[in-house]
C-alpha cells in the first residue's frame, strides 16, 4: 500500500492501482480483512480521481462491507463520506445525504 500510496500522491494513477491490486492479493491469501478492506479503500480512491464513479462505488461498497464485519466503526464512517462523495459527484444529493 505504501508504494501504491506514493504512486496515488504523484497522479501516477495507473501505477497506484497496479501496487494496490498486488496489495489486495497479498491481504487476501494471509487473510488479512482490516488490510482488505483499507486497499479496497484505496482502489476506490484512485478510480473516484480518475472519474470513473461506478467502478470506484463499487470498491467503496466492498470495502464498506469488510469493514462492518469487522467491526471497524471509525473507518465506516470514512467509506460512508467516500460512497457520498460519489453520489455528490453524481448529482445525486438524497443518495449522498
Amino acid at each position: 500500500n505504501n508504494i501504491g500510496g506514493i504512486y496515488d500522491s504523484l497522479g501516477q494513477y495507473p501505477k497506484a492501482l497496479e501496487y494496490y491490486q498486488q496489495a489486495l492479493a497479498i491481504r487476501k491469501k494471509i487473510g488479512d480483512r482490516a488490510g482488505v478492506g483499507t486497499t479496497l479503500n484505496n482502489i476506490g480512491a484512485i478510480y473516484y480521481r480518475l472519474g470513473q464513479y461506478s467502478k470506484a462505488l463499487e470498491f467503496f461498497q466492498q470495502a464498506l462491507a469488510i469493514i462492518k464485519q469487522i467491526g471497524d466503526r471509525a473507518s465506516v464512517g470514512t467509506m460512508l463520506n467516500n460512497i457520498g462523495g460519489i453520489y455528490d459527484s453524481l448529482g445525486q444529493y438524497p443518495k449522498a445525504l
